[in-house]
């Protein structure tokens, strides 16, 4: 993972979405109203409420909307009901994509990922195509500078809530999790008052791909472009080495 700043993709991203927080709230908006209906207004009964808040938290969304989008799903019986979609699919040079939708159009959605991708002369594949190739984990980042524990410390931590993994970086530490792990772990590290760049379990690449043709690059961007601007869209996942955003 060398040269590989988690924690320096997670700045780039969060600094391209402080221009359009609108997008980013409209996105955990949907998580919450999912997890209310899944399991309750109540996130001391509601594992994933709870992770939703703690991600709502560290995209600096008010405490004030996030009570208004739990008060709101779990009152409005005949608000909109989202389905979780996930597309895989390759993009330029062999580069691996998944795509995590949250939408209550599948067939809107579709063309839109579809679209998104052929912009970038992509294509998208079958289910499992690439997933293959990701890991599926816990993942907590720390930033070292918002952080007064030391490593050793933060590792035993880490290790003692249940983490799988600890590493650091140049700028943070990061902490991997199962993810059937990852609640109760990152509950047990808020509780002690750590603080957290970023939280969610995602998929890890296994191996990464270099582009060298600059037409390549570009098509790429133009597809993680497209997909970052469909609301429909929550999460991409792609292992594409980006030596820009290190």
């Amino acid at each position: 993972m060398s040269g590989h700043s988690k924690f320096a993709n997670i700045k780039h991203k969060k600094e391209k979405n402080d221009a359009a927080k609108g997008k980013v709230f409209t996105i955990i908006g949907r998580e919450i109203a999912v997890a209310v209906k899944e399991g309750g207004p109540d996130p001391a009964n509601n594992s994933k409420l709870r992770d939703v808040i703690a991600k709502a938290k560290a995209a600096n969304m008010p405490n004030d909307t996030i009570d208004r989008g739990i008060k709101k799903a779990a009152g409005d019986a005949n608000s909109v009901n989202y389905e979780t979609v996930t597309y895989e699919g390759y993009g330029p040079g062999g580069t691996a994509i998944i795509v995590k939708a949250l939408t209550d159009n599948k067939n809107r959605t579709a063309a839109n990922v579809r679209n998104a991708f052929s912009k970038g002369h992509g294509n998208i594949g079958t289910q499992g195509c690439v997933s293959y190739m990701f890991d599926e984990k816990g993942q907590i980042i720390v930033d070292k500078e918002e952080c007064d524990m030391d490593a050793d410390s933060l590792m035993m931590a880490a290790l003692d809530a249940g983490a799988e993994d600890f590493e650091e970086e140049d700028d943070s530490y990061v902490i991997t999790t199962a993810p059937e792990d990852f609640s109760d772990v990152r509950g047990k590290l808020e509780d002690q008052g750590i603080p957290m760049a970023d939280a969610q379990v995602t998929m890890i690449p296994q191996t990464y791909v270099t582009l060298s043709s600059e037409e390549d690059k570009t098509n790429i961007q133009r597809i993680l472009d497209w997909l970052d601007n469909d609301d429909d869209v929550q999460e991409v996942y792609n292992n594409w080495e980006n030596d820009t955003e290190d």
